[in-house]
């Protein structure tokens, strides 16, 4: 049987206020609105590559962990720091062969932001 092809996975992230999340990754992170639920339940922001959905959720959540990868990462870095992105990670270069630096989005979702070295 024939393999039929897949794309990038979409990540969806519970938050506390989906409106509230999408405005700061429109502001702080570059992205820009894909759609939003009348109910405001839902919607979903994106940018270059990436989608990410929100799905609001009253009940206690663990933040999430994701990986981006950035063509130019020290660009990306510079970008971030001028938005005011809580970066909690400077940049720097990892044993395992990656120049990296981690963000912390406002419901406390983690990106670590890379690129191969």
């Amino acid at each position: 049987m024939e393999k039929t092809r897949l794309a990038q996975p979409v990540a969806q992230l519970p938050v506390e206020d989906v409106e509230k999340a999408m405005a700061y990754y429109v502001e702080k992170l570059g992205f820009y609105i894909a759609w939003l639920d009348e109910s405001k339940w839902i919607g979903a922001v994106h940018r270059d590559e990436i989608a990410i959905f929100f799905r609001r959720t009253e009940e206690p959540f663990t933040p999430n962990i994701h990986w981006i990868f950035a063509e130019d990462v020290d660009a990306s870095y510079l970008e971030m720091k001028n938005s005011g992105v809580d970066i909690i990670d400077d940049i720097e270069d990892k044993p395992w062969n990656q120049r990296q630096f981690t963000i912390r989005d406002l419901n406390g979702h983690l990106f670590y932001v890379h690129h191969d070295i």
